[in-house]
């Protein structure tokens, strides 16, 4: 059997496994499954850090920053 390049041991295992039982499953389906409840806490952390970060900071300092991420935006890929 051939080695994928972007598989790491575990991943060729399980493909081996899984293409030697009969039940067909896909590894991607298996790490997208994440848990609701941390996937709550983390957007509600989220939604509350990006505004707070901002009030803290004075004007001229979210001027620079968002000046910088403009620049970085539309220097291209080599930035």
């Amino acid at each position: 059997m051939k080695k994928r390049k972007d598989e790491d041991f575990n991943e060729a295992a399980f493909r081996v496994v899984t293409q030697s039982t009969a039940e067909p499953v896909s590894i991607t389906t298996v790490k997208k499954r994440k848990n609701p409840a941390a996937v709550a806490l983390g957007r509600l952390g989220g939604k509350k850090g990006g505004r707070a970060r901002a009030n803290k900071l004075d004007p001229a300092r979210r001027r620079e920053i968002a000046s910088n991420a403009a620049r970085k935006r539309w220097a291209g890929k080599d930035s």
